[in-house]
């Protein structure tokens, strides 16, 4: 497996850990590459804003899965990025990547208060410099020549999210009128895909119904694969004590103790 983007290694640990899998990271933080080569086969130090960043793992592809979680809104060229991580795969592999979703309604209360309020994580998280509707992301996955097969979607109200006070500030009219929207719930999505053009069988993320907040959140596949059933939760957000504890009751919901 290629964990890219893995930080300081929270999923790194989970998959070589408890999924027994052999993990490849890249990273550019070297105090976090230290912590990764306890779990990782391999560490490469690389900037995926770089072009040739994907040539350091030449003597080890083809790999199984590829997961980026929450990076490609960090990086100049994501769509390239992506593409290449497809290039990496083994045939029968498969790509497994999460984005927040900048038309959630707490974003949405940011503008119409005026107030672009970057944060140290989540959905205006300071060093994110790329933001993704939902069909901005079914974009990024045609461009990049990957079908969807399976999704996933984490959705909070505005009150759920680290932008609350925000919200709290807006009148009742505007409220009301954002709450009309099918997509101002959803905070991210998951997306496992594989290489290739989409076909009868791929998923279009503006196709499956959104879930209300407070309800289990489905799961839309086509297929199964017993490496994703070790993944699919692993690739939710873990930059703050709240997403990491949200890590735990989804992973708790699959049977999976951390």
């Amino acid at each position: 497996m290629l964990d890219v983007g893995a930080g300081p290694g929270s999923i790194t640990k989970i998959l070589a850990t408890d999924s027994q899998c052999a993990v490849t990271a890249v990273e550019i933080d070297l105090t976090a590459v230290e912590r990764l080569r306890e779990f990782c086969e391999s560490v490469h130090v690389c900037d995926l804003n770089e072009a040739q960043w994907a040539k350091a793992l030449e003597a080890e592809v083809p790999f199984d899965v590829v997961v980026l979680a929450d990076v490609l809104e960090h990086l100049r060229d994501p769509q390239s990025v992506l593409a290449e991580c497809g290039r990496l795969l083994a045939p029968d592999g498969v790509i497994v990547v999460s984005i927040p979703h900048a038309g959630h309604s707490a974003v949405i209360a940011c503008l119409l208060e005026s107030d672009v309020a970057y944060q140290e994580y989540g959905l205006l998280d300071r060093t994110h410099i790329r933001f993704f509707g939902l069909k901005n992301m079914q974009d990024l996955f045609d461009s990049a020549g990957l079908r969807i097969v399976e999704a996933e979607f984490v959705v909070r109200s505005p009150e759920q999210t680290e932008l609350a006070v925000i919200w709290r500030r807006l009148g009742r009219p505007l409220k009301s009128a954002l709450s009309d929207s099918p997509y101002g719930n959803l905070y991210q999505v998951v997306v496992k895909a594989e290489a290739g053009p989409p076909d009868r069988s791929s998923l279009r993320l503006l196709d499956l119904p959104i879930p209300a907040p407070g309800t289990d959140w489905p799961s839309h596949t086509v297929g199964r694969s017993r490496v994703l059933g070790r993944l699919k939760a692993a690739v939710l957000p873990h930059l703050s004590v709240d997403a990491r504890m949200r890590i735990k009751q989804v992973l708790s919901r699959l049977g999976i103790r951390v």
